[in-house]
């Protein structure tokens, strides 16, 4: 049986939530392998909508098993609050498992992503703040708090120690903040203990021994690939490898075992926070994206900057991750539109380049290339094959699938969980 990889082609908040949740109960564990809560995905279930931010989207299906990998960073605040407000909404998570080596987003970790950000002023990065970033560099610098930590007292209290040591003198002399109190941030981490105790094992052997029985198993990546620390518009990046290769390394599963990569894209492109962004409208055009695709963070609430499909972009993300399929996603929010261009290519200091350019001046300067498609007017949220989609709609897609160099198996019609036109089976 299959193991998938579902991961975003663009800057995140493609849909990854209502891909992975589409295929979500037809498989047997659905496992996140990077981020941790600055990530978000919103589903649309009847008619209820969930959001969230750690758990995998698959958690909402009963018979898969939800899995928090070793490459996620967890804050068990968040993890908890979620937990209890799915709970008191009717979805078991009993089934839930979490790595023992994943890494913990203590409160230090937080107070210095908020303070640090603040100090950058211009340059600073757009960080949600969540303690992510810093809690990835204590991974890096080996004085990182793992989820086995909280399991022996001593070492736990040894590493907050020795990381608030450092911390403190940060806080203090330079941000001008208090000193975070080590016995208090260490009695806060043991206090989520007990509840964790049954949750936390050995991942990597659970995934392993799940292929060698044929389950099948998908991967669900946080943000997107132009997000990844090594391939994406750095610095503007996440901390982590939000990339095919991450789900390897992010869950001790080989790339051997790996059957099919999808890529989620939306039919359009948004990004948040700062970073280049060549497809970006500033005018009414980008403002209807905006209002009719509901482009705002799940996670920050933050208004997504929006603008027309950069098809080198999306190439570049299934070239490097090796997409076997696309699922393309809010196809509908285009309808309405006389025309709809298309970036097929840039203009990069008066020469053209078909490529994405993978030096950060040349993408900075780049200015798009549009191909213009005909628009359609019809409401396609009630469609569910693809012949059922106006012949511009059709055509559209057809169009992007030639442009991105992969087959695009899947399109998204709507928020909910029906509203999908599936072309090629992806299990």
């Amino acid at each position: 049986m299959p193991s998938i990889i579902v991961m975003g082609a663009q800057w995140g908040d493609e849909g990854k939530g209502k891909a992975t949740d589409q295929l979500g109960d037809r498989v047997d564990y659905v496992v996140r392998y990077s981020g941790g809560n600055n990530a978000g995905h919103t589903l649309v279930v009847g008619g209820e909508k969930y959001a969230m931010h750690l758990l995998p989207s698959g958690v909402l299906n009963p018979g898969a098993t939800p899995v928090i990998g070793n490459g996620v960073v967890v804050d068990p605040e968040v993890l908890f609050e979620e937990i209890d407000t799915l709970a008191s909404r009717g979805v078991p998570i009993e089934k839930l498992k979490i790595s023992a080596n994943a890494h913990i987003i203590a409160p230090y970790h937080r107070t210095i992503d908020k303070v640090t950000e603040r100090f950058l002023g211009k340059r600073r990065i757009g960080t949600t703040g969540r303690g992510v970033g810093p809690a990835y560099a204590d991974k890096v610098n080996r004085i990182g708090l793992r989820m086995q930590d909280l399991f022996d007292e001593s070492i736990l209290r040894q590493k907050v120690e020795s990381a608030l040591d450092q911390k403190n003198h940060l806080l203090v002399k330079v941000y001008n903040r208090r000193a975070m109190d080590i016995e208090r941030t260490a009695d806060e981490l043991l206090g989520y203990t007990e509840r964790l105790r049954p949750m936390v094992t050995d991942t990597t052997r659970l995934l392993n021994d799940a292929l060698d029985r044929d389950e099948v198993v998908l991967f669900e990546g946080a943000q997107a690939h132009h997000l990844d620390v090594d391939h994406g518009t750095y610095p503007y990046v996440t901390s982590s490898n939000p990339t095919a290769g991450g789900a390897c390394t992010g869950t001790g599963v080989g790339p051997t075992r790996i059957d099919r990569v999808v890529g989620i894209a939306k039919a359009y492109t948004t990004r948040v926070g700062e970073g280049p962004f060549p497809t970006e409208l500033h005018d009414e055009a980008g403002e209807k994206l905006r209002s009719d695709g509901g482009e705002f963070g799940a996670t920050t609430g933050r208004p997504r900057r929006c603008g027309w499909f950069d098809a080198p972009l999306v190439e570049a993300a299934a070239t490097a991750n090796g997409f076997t399929d696309i699922f393309l996603t809010k196809l509908d929010i285009l309808s309405g539109w006389e025309t709809i261009p298309v970036c097929v290519a840039y203009d990069v200091r008066g020469k053209r380049v078909d490529e994405m350019p993978v030096n950060q001046s040349d993408f900075h300067a780049a200015t798009p290339i549009y191909e213009e498609l005909p628009g359609w007017k019809e409401d396609i949220s009630g469609c569910r094959e693809f012949g059922d989609l106006p012949q511009a709609a059709q055509d559209y897609v057809k169009r992007l699938e030639e442009l991105c160099g992969s087959r695009i198996s899947g399109i998204g019609v709507g928020p909910s969980r029906e509203q999908s036109i599936m072309i090629h089976d992806l299990l």
